[in-house]
């Protein structure tokens, strides 16, 4: 290995680890944004506002607008239901039932959704070493899910509605695999994803009387909610550049760092606190993780 490719390694692993700490952060921030009564709906259309106002800018300096055919506004009505409405409709409302390092474990099921949903669309072959860390994964959402597993005393509805996030990005992950974005970029996905996503969840919050008034970003929830609407738009677009640069296989191993970052995160930001049951959950959750995603075999893409 050539001490370039060491350098190269060696950037995208720092990469890698402030991309994990950056996500993880938005989880406790999250929570946070929640605590004052803030509604999903109300939460979910500012935080796409937020995201496309930062994409438009990034497309501009890019010279690449959105385009607007009958393919691409499919892809992006897509992308926005399935990889931030829904997800979002339902993360927003655990959050306020489970503490925010539950939300990171649970987080950590999207490769092992992931790979069951690839088998059902053709998109995978069936691997007993994937099956297997698919199953040590859903031992780790009974763990915590089952009674007298923790302190916590955590109700399995809000369990498994917190689980339905991981579920649609690995369903997203698999469409987007098998029918492409219609020529888009990922940028331009999330800019056009941002854009519809908003337009349809502003009536939906109006008319759910969950809408949330622009000064609330004057309040300690609103700038949670800002900061974290901030930080998923850099670290999208830090992770779009690392699949560029070190492949899809090297960049997946973020989903350890997310997972452990947002357990890290919720001890320092909301001192909270877990029992053994809950640490046994999260070792099988990184044993699955380990199981599940494809290995890192190729070296780095030159830059």
């Amino acid at each position: 290995m050539t001490p370039l490719a060491r350098r190269d390694i060696f950037i995208c692993t720092a990469v890698l680890i402030v991309l994990g700490a950056g996500w993880g952060m938005t989880l406790p921030l999250t929570k946070i944004a929640v605590s004052s009564g803030y509604r999903h709906f109300g939460l979910i259309f500012w935080q796409l506002v937020i995201g496309a106002a930062f994409m438009a800018v990034i497309c501009g300096l890019r010279g690449k607008p959105l385009p607007r055919g009958r393919q691409q506004i499919g892809v992006c009505l897509m992308i926005a239901l399935v990889g931030t409405m829904i997800p979002n409709t339902a993360s927003y409302q655990a959050a306020v039932h489970l503490p925010a390092g539950i939300m990171s474990i649970l987080l950590s099921m999207v490769p092992m959704w992931a790979f069951p949903i690839a088998l059902m669309m053709r998109l995978d072959q069936f691997s007993w070493k994937r099956f297997t860390g698919l199953l040590l994964g859903l031992c780790g959402v009974l763990m915590i899910a089952a009674p007298g597993a923790s302190a916590l005393n955590l109700s399995v509805f809000w369990v498994m509605i917190g689980v339905i996030s991981s579920l649609c990005y690995g369903v997203e992950g698999n469409l987007v695999a098998k029918f492409g974005t219609a020529g888009l970029d990922a940028f331009q996905v999330l800019y056009g994803a941002s854009l519809i996503g908003a337009v349809i969840m502003l009536p939906v919050s109006v008319l759910s009387d969950q809408w949330i008034a622009p000064v609330a970003v004057l309040t300690t929830e609103g700038q949670a909610l800002v900061l974290a609407s901030i930080i998923h738009v850099l670290v999208y677009a830090g992770y779009v550049w690392m699949v560029g640069r070190a492949g899809s296989v090297f960049a997946v191993q973020v989903s350890y760092l997310v997972t452990g970052f947002g357990v890290i995160w919720a001890k320092v930001i909301l001192d909270e606190a877990y029992s053994a049951g809950i640490w046994l959950a999260l070792m099988l959750m990184f044993a699955g993780m380990y199981l599940v995603q494809p290995r890192l075999k190729a070296a780095l893409a030159p830059a």
